[in-house]
């Protein structure tokens, strides 16, 4: 099969998911990174499956043209066949070397624009994709005139991170300020790059939050299902628990399907994985963001325990040119989820307990759990989990109450004190 080159990854699931994807569809991969130490210190595995790699090289992966380059010398030595990563801040340098090279993927335009959140907001609303009100501005008095403008409350955010990073809810004009405070405080990213400085500034949707999982290929894209989303958090956007596939009546599935089908052709992309957010509101559903990578927070593992459809592998199998299998199986299981134990508070971890039968639960098929003495930070964002649990059942719609329910059965508690979250 195909040889890919890897352009860094996200440090997370998909760090372990995509390698195995690779493998699982017989191809093999080169691992590009400027830091392999930044994988290494994150998870701490001497059998990481990161360095399963045929090979890894190092080159500056933050300079596009100098990487590109690179990678051009390395083709003539090592033949790729595609090229791939599956971290939002190196797509479109992958999209990039894929055009260099000549070899398969997505437009860098349409990457690009993805990964923009006020680019996604401009082609979309021109395009006619329902989404909120919204502005995108840099300096201050423009940021606090859009405010007003839409009405408060209102959210911002950066336009170029990820993980619910610095996303906040702003009841008035000093939560406004310090909310645009803090993103301006943040000018480079966790890979090193510098960042833009302008901010988006939305209508607050209200309503249930959905991600739409597709597979785009020849321009015709194939909706695999639709995941739930379970939010918490005081004025920020933290993801405690997700199922697939989302307990849906057929025509909001159809609605809610439709939208992230349509930013995907406003925003021109093809031959991609995408992970579209949408919020379902009492006037319909509403584009949140577009994603063109599979999802995280291990959501591929949920899609695949249902469907046995593989989403990083399918995300492999376009990198390499191969139309991926998107026929679903009959895995006996009716739905899945995952729920995450989200901190609350700031401290040294003692213990967490109420997980002592997990292993033995039917329903469990995976769980982490932090290790005590571990420094523990209260949540902002999608960054500070403490551990999740997964679970099947054959039923649908009926594993994320389950999920939910074993993460509340749980009791942490912190050195400095004797208090329990």
């Amino acid at each position: 099969m195909g040889h890919l080159l890897m352009v860094e990854s996200w440090v997370g699931s998909m760090s372990t998911l995509l390698p195995r994807g690779i493998h699982d569809r017989g191809h093999t991969f080169t691992f590009l990174t400027r830091d392999l130490g930044h994988y290494l210190r994150a998870v701490p595995d001497p059998a990481h499956p990161l360095l399963s790699a045929a090979n890894i090289v190092s080159a500056d992966s933050n300079d596009e043209s100098a990487v590109a380059s690179y990678a051009r010398d390395l083709h003539r030595v090592l033949r790729f066949d595609g090229v791939l990563s599956s971290c939002d801040y190196y797509l479109p340098t992958v999209a990039s070397i894929a055009a260099e090279l000549g070899l398969p993927g997505p437009r860098r335009d349409a990457v690009a624009a993805a990964c923009d959140k006020a680019k996604t907001r401009e082609l979309c609303s021109a395009a006619g994709v329902p989404g909120p009100h919204y502005a995108v501005a840099a300096r201050w008095a423009d940021i606090a005139a859009a405010a007003e403008e839409i009405g408060y409350p209102v959210v911002v955010k950066p336009i170029d991170l990820c993980g619910g990073m610095f996303v906040r809810r702003v009841e008035d004009v000093d939560q406004l300020r310090a909310a645009v405070d803090a993103i301006a405080g943040f000018p480079v990213n966790a890979r090193g790059q510098a960042r833009a400085p302008q901010v988006l500034v939305e209508q607050c949707l209200v309503g249930e939050e959905f991600s739409v999982e597709t597979v785009t290929v020849g321009g015709r894209t194939t909706i695999v299902g639709i995941t739930d989303k379970r939010v918490v958090g005081d004025g920020c956007y933290i993801e405690a628990g997700h199922m697939f596939p989302a307990a849906l009546a057929p025509a909001l599935a159809e609605s809610i399907g439709g939208l992230a089908v349509s930013a995907i052709q406003a925003l021109g992309l093809d031959g991609t994985v995408a992970h579209t957010e949408v919020k379902l509101t009492a006037e319909g559903p509403r584009l949140i963001e577009v994603n063109p990578r599979p999802a995280g927070n291990r959501i591929t593992e949920l899609v695949r325990r249902v469907t046995g459809i593989d989403l990083a592998a399918a995300h492999a199998d376009l990198a390499a040119g191969v139309e991926p299998d998107l026929a679903q199986r009959d895995t006996g299981i009716g739905s899945a989820a995952i729920a995450f134990l989200v901190p609350d508070r700031t401290g040294e971890l003692e213990e967490i307990v109420g997980a002592q039968r997990w292993s033995e639960t039917e329903h469990i098929v995976e769980h982490t759990l932090a290790a005590p003495g571990k420094t523990v930070r209260a949540a902002n964002s999608n960054n500070e989990y403490l551990g999740h649990v997964m679970v099947v059942d054959e039923k649908p719609g009926t594993a994320g109450a389950i999920a939910a329910d074993l993460i509340e059965e749980l009791r942490v508690s912190f050195r400095d004190d004797s208090e329990r979250a």
